[in-house]
């Protein structure tokens, strides 16, 4: 059957398509009254005077079918509301037939018609255009439907949002609810919405006579912990599992809510509830301030960019070596806040003379230096560069801002800077050295270092790289079965680098109390269930996705800490630790300089390796691969 006459249809065409079937069913309910009421077809009567009323009758009830727009109405969207109007306009119809009964040419001329007539006359309109509606927009979806693989979806959760998500699917061309599972028994065996509601017990049983595509938690107001138990129960049923906000959080949140709808990994990957929700609101430190932010354009430089725009800052300063990124920063700042001043900057931190520039060019109050190379395996094989950027650079920026007076100078820096076995880790570290000995020095800027896990979704980071090989059909590759990393949201860690900024005395080295590290194979296996697919290894074979071992990486530790020292002052906040750390004084942080730049300059690897070893605490567990002692 060519089915392209349907999909070719204007909404002009469809309007008078319906205006038609309005009209025969006029004429079907107007004579089928008459037989009701007067026992016989008017054809075997008197046909002429039914002929002359239905003259009447009909331009007056299409002139109201119009007035109404009944026949605009999408048959895909037609429902209670629909049937309403229809209603309406069916008693406005049967009521304007009765009374051109009684106008005093029809009294004169025409053999008046019982008033049970027209009450007949409307309720069999009434009925015929709903279920003609009905039934025509079945056919309708059914036609459209043939020509589409719908996705068949369970809805995890019977309350209001999964009774409005069913209800949405109703109208949807690509997914199609099939039922309800819920745990309140009171709501088991009920139909909803035309579904049937079935107890969680019955979940294996129904994808497989279902055959469940997709599995769709419709619970906004359960914890992120329940959630992710629910979604560790409904491991090896072979569907995807995913998670959707309330409507009215959509509606409320806009697009941001709507984004959730996704499947479970980042957030409910930590191994603890977030800590967004305990980390208070950054107070007035940053407000009418001249903030510059150097990697503006990457992960964690853009998040901060994004949450200082609520602290009201009187300017915004990018600065990045990325053109695109820096554009892509500038072009959604600018949309997110259009009535503040933002200022891109195209260069590297490596430029001493540029960044004296743009700090006494916009006269910079807070600078948070969050620029580096970050991967450790690209840093190891490109250890020159990887220490010029990040050591280097770090030391022009934090001298340009002691040089011009600026008040807070934040480095964000990494867990892998304590005890490094990385040169990745160890540029972090002496970049935390000479931050320590400039605020030894310093009399008017407010030097703090602030240390982070490893941050979800992050570019370079585990997550992304895990989704991706699980979008692939796997392997997921894993450097070690008991390698173990912290954790924490990029939310957090902006909230972390903020709040330490306001909370630093000078010299400071903040970290977030993130809980118990988490082991990678058993993140893996997370991201693979909560997929909806099953992990292949000896105990399963005939598994979806396996993990593989590929070994530790260079520079990788198989632990990764977050002090150096064991003392921890307290700080303003339970959940951000204030590290008591001792560096090196003045005099060994310029030899060090020295001698890393001669190294730099000779673009000598094994020299800038033995520089380190003399100058920082590096790393020496067994399981480790060390490359700095190599």
């Amino acid at each position: 059957m060519n089915l392209s006459f349907y999909f070719n249809l204007t909404r002009s065409q469809k309007s008078k398509i319906l205006l038609g079937f309005d009209t025969f069913w006029l004429i079907v309910s107007f004579f089928g009254a008459q037989s009701l009421i007067l026992g016989e077809w008017p054809w075997h009567g008197d046909m002429a005077n039914s002929l002359t009323y239905l003259a009447i009758v009909l331009p007056t009830a299409l002139c109201f079918i119009v007035f109404f727009g009944v026949h605009r109405v999408k048959l895909n969207a037609y429902g209670m509301q629909g049937m309403v109007e229809t209603a309406a306009l069916a008693i406005v119809v049967g009521a304007c037939a009765l009374a051109s009964s009684h106008l005093p040419y029809v009294r004169n001329v025409l053999t008046p018609l019982p008033v049970p007539v027209f009450v007949v006359f409307s309720m069999l309109f009434l009925i015929l255009s709903v279920t003609g509606r009905l039934l025509l927009r079945e056919i309708v979806l059914h036609i459209y439907r043939s020509v589409q693989n719908r996705k068949r979806v369970l809805i995890y959760g019977a309350g209001q949002t999964g009774q409005q998500l069913a209800a949405a699917l109703l109208t949807d061309n690509e997914f199609e609810a099939i039922g309800f599972v819920d745990d309140n028994p009171v709501l088991q065996n009920l139909t909803i919405g035309g579904l049937r509601v079935d107890s969680p017990k019955n979940l294996r049983k129904l994808v497989e006579q279902l055959d469940v595509n997709r599995i769709v938690l419709a619970m906004p107001s359960a914890s992120q912990h329940v959630r992710m138990r629910i979604a560790q129960d409904l491991r090896g049923l072979g569907c995807e599992v995913h998670a959707v906000p309330s409507f009215a959080e959509m509606v409320l949140r806009g697009d941001n809510a709507a984004q959730s709808v996704a499947p479970i990994a980042a957030a409910s990957l930590l191994g603890r509830d977030g800590l967004e929700a305990d980390l208070p609101v950054v107070n007035g430190t940053y407000q009418a301030r001249r903030v510059l932010v150097t990697g503006a354009g990457g992960s964690i430089g853009s998040e901060l960019c994004r949450q200082l725009l609520a602290c009201n800052p009187s300017i915004l300063v990018l600065l990045d070596h990325s053109e695109l990124a820096l554009y892509n920063m500038l072009r959604e700042l600018t949309d997110l806040a259009p009535n503040l001043p933002i200022e891109p900057v195209l260069g590297s931190i490596c430029q001493y003379d540029m960044m004296l520039d743009v700090i006494k060019r916009y006269q910079i109050d807070v600078i948070f230096h969050a620029a580096a190379y970050k991967h450790v395996p690209l840093v190891e094989d490109n250890s020159i560069e990887g220490l010029r950027n990040n050591v280097f650079g770090t030391r022009n920026v934090a001298e340009a801002a002691r040089v011009l007076e600026v008040d807070r100078f934040i480095l964000v820096s990494s867990d892998k800077a304590v005890r490094p076995t990385s040169i990745m880790g160890a540029s972090k570290r002496l970049a935390e050295l000479v931050v320590q000995d400039l605020a030894t020095r310093s009399t008017k800027t407010c030097y703090s270092m602030v240390r982070f896990g490893n941050v979800l979704g992050s570019s370079g980071s585990v997550i992304p790289l895990f989704e991706d090989q699980i979008r692939r059909g796997g392997p997921v590759t894993v450097t070690h079965s008991d390698v173990t990393r912290y954790f924490m949201t990029v939310s957090e860690a902006v909230r972390l680098v903020l709040l330490a900024g306001s909370f630093a005395r000078g010299g400071d080295v903040f970290v977030l109390d993130m809980g118990k590290p988490v082991i990678i194979r058993d993140l893996a296996r997370k991201m693979i269930e909560s997929a909806g697919y099953t992990v292949q290894d000896k105990n399963n074979p005939d598994g979806d996705i396996g993990i593989e071992i590929t070994g530790l990486r260079p520079g990788e530790k198989m632990h990764e800490e977050l002090l150096i020292g064991t003392e921890q002052p307290n700080t303003p906040h339970p959940k951000i630790l204030r590290a008591q750390e001792t560096g090196l004084s003045e005099l060994e942080v310029a030899n060090a300089l020295q001698d890393l730049r001669r190294a730099i300059d000779a673009r000598d690897a094994d020299m800038a390796r033995a520089v380190i070893r003399r100058w920082v605490e590096i790393g020496t567990r067994d399981e480790s691969k060390n490359l700095i002692n190599q």
